[in-house]
């Protein structure tokens, strides 16, 4: 899915973050954006951003591979994604003045506001809807609400299965969308409003550290 996005994002150059484990950038271009800053947790989006204020162009590669290991329980995996949340919204804040703003075109008016609305407080909002969704089913109002998730369950795994396409991946791995939807949201969510409270607090935050176990297989 991500690499849908950055397809077209990359036509747009309006690309937000280039990733720390598989990206390529000059050096010379790093030292022309200041270099690497200790501002954010997410120093990838914050370096990528003080590109983008250079105006160099970024591009997102299809071909390129990297293996890196992932978190393997759902308490590494939520302290990752609370690292992210807070990351992103250092750098949403730091760089507040791209937003919106004609110099950066794509990326201002639509790059940027589209993680406010979609990953911040679309998340945010959704544990709302969902409590709703199940307070309402006593009261048969679940008839009239479950059209409307059928059609946006379908889409997510539309889009998932052009993005398997494109990606020359087992088209099965689509329906995976239904579950992440349904138990990895809800948990996304706690981590944005976790990292919302500690942002307003002013809570120091470190950037902690993965248990690396060398377990990724790798294809020869």
């Amino acid at each position: 899915g991500f690499n849908l996005d950055r397809r077209a994002y990359t036509r747009w150059n309006c690309i937000t973050v280039l990733p720390g484990a598989i990206s390529a950038i000059r050096k010379t271009a790093i030292d022309r954006a200041g270099g690497l800053s200790l501002d954010t947790l997410a120093e990838d989006t914050d370096l990528t951003l003080s590109l983008h204020k250079e105006y160099l162009r970024i591009v997102y590669v299809p071909a390129a591979v990297a293996w890196t290991e992932a978190p393997e329980t759902v308490r590494a995996l939520s302290r990752q994604r609370f690292r992210w949340a807070y990351g992103t919204l250092q750098c949403l804040w730091k760089h507040r003045d791209m937003v919106f703003n004609w110099k950066y075109r794509a990326l201002g008016w639509f790059s940027l506001p589209s993680i406010w609305f979609f990953q911040i407080i679309l998340v945010a909002i959704t544990p709302a809807v969902d409590l709703f969704l199940i307070l309402s089913l006593p009261f048969g109002a679940w008839r009239d609400l479950l059209p409307f998730v059928i059609v946006f369950l379908a889409t997510d795994v539309i889009l998932a299965t052009l993005a398997c396409i494109l990606e020359h991946e087992n088209l099965l791995q689509a329906w995976r969308i239904i579950p992440m939807r349904l138990i990895y949201r809800p948990m996304l969510s706690y981590c944005i409003w976790k990292a919302i409270v500690r942002g307003v607090k002013g809570a120091w935050v470190s950037w902690g550290k993965l248990e690396r176990t060398a377990s990724v297989p790798v294809r020869a």
